[in-house]
């Protein structure tokens, strides 16, 4: 597993910020999913990018570790990776910022809603696949469908040919969950099928877990491939221990995943990155 080295000397700074569009009244709990997870996994400052305030969530009580903003605040804040979605809501407001914010120069993670946006508007489209910046996506099959104008049963049918479309048609890794999930690179090869993981991960949460690792890995200097493989890897790995530990999978959170991933990362011998990945 290639993670990072630690320099002894280092700062949170050095460890990358990760900024989470999303955390729409009704829908706090994807984005605070997604920043805990983030939290654990060693991000240096983790912020919750909020369309508004108005509701009055401006604090994670069990994680005030986590900053929460408004959009308008956010252009002060040194962001180092983005992860646009998990509780966005699809409203004009919420497709606007989107529009806006995709056109930053930092890698950005498209997860949730901002895919539910994209698959309604070509010109979204559009826009990410002209970034330059490097781009992730991770949707489900029912998200992959839309964005194919098709069905998640034919996404299912067709896992590899629809991840490789998906990576050419919106010059991003495809990460497309599921039974066996599969990782395209954005020239449309398929690079791995993860292996890791059981029905336990049949929950709701789980996927925003899993963004809010792979915005972790990648805002701590990881390559977007690089944090999409390991991040797929240790979700599945502590949705797999967590099972062994309590007997079954019936009942497991996606937030007793988060620990889990902690001790995993904790555990890998970490190593430095190769130089064309720097």
């Amino acid at each position: 597993m290639s993670l990072i080295q630690r320099n002894p000397e280092s700062n949170k700074g050095d460890h990358g910020t990760l900024a989470i569009l999303g955390g729409s009244p009704g829908m706090v709990g994807a984005a605070v999913l997604s920043a805990r997870c983030a939290l654990f996994s060693g991000t240096g400052r983790v912020v919750i990018v909020r369309l508004s305030l108005a509701d009055g969530f401006v604090l994670d009580t069990v994680q005030p570790e986590i900053m929460v903003i408004d959009v308008k605040a956010q252009a002060s804040k040194p962001i180092t990776t983005w992860l646009m979605g998990p509780g966005l809501g699809t409203s004009d407001e919420a497709a606007q910022t989107l529009q806006g914010l995709m056109s930053c120069n930092s890698p950005v993670i498209l997860d949730a809603d901002a895919l539910n946006l994209m698959a309604q508007d070509p010109a979204l489209q559009r826009q990410c696949a002209r970034r330059s910046a490097p781009t992730v996506i991770t949707p489900h099959p029912g998200e992959a469908g839309r964005l194919l104008c098709s069905s998640a049963q034919h996404v299912q049918a067709n896992r590899a040919a629809s991840a490789a479309h998906l990576s050419q048609q919106l010059n991003a890794i495809t990460v497309l969950k599921g039974h066996r999930t599969l990782i395209a690179g954005a020239d449309g090869v398929l690079n791995h099928e993860n292996m890791t993981g059981n029905a336990a991960l049949a929950c709701g949460g789980t996927g925003d877990v899993l963004a809010g690792l792979i915005g972790a890995l990648i805002a701590q200097g990881c390559s977007p491939m690089q944090a999409a493989l390991t991040g797929c890897r240790l979700h599945g790995e502590a949705a797999e221990h967590l099972t062994k530990r309590l007997g079954g999978m019936i009942g497991i959170t996606a937030g007793e995943l988060i620990p889990g991933i902690r001790l995993l990362l904790n555990q890998a011998p970490p190593i430095s990155r190769p130089a064309s990945d720097r």
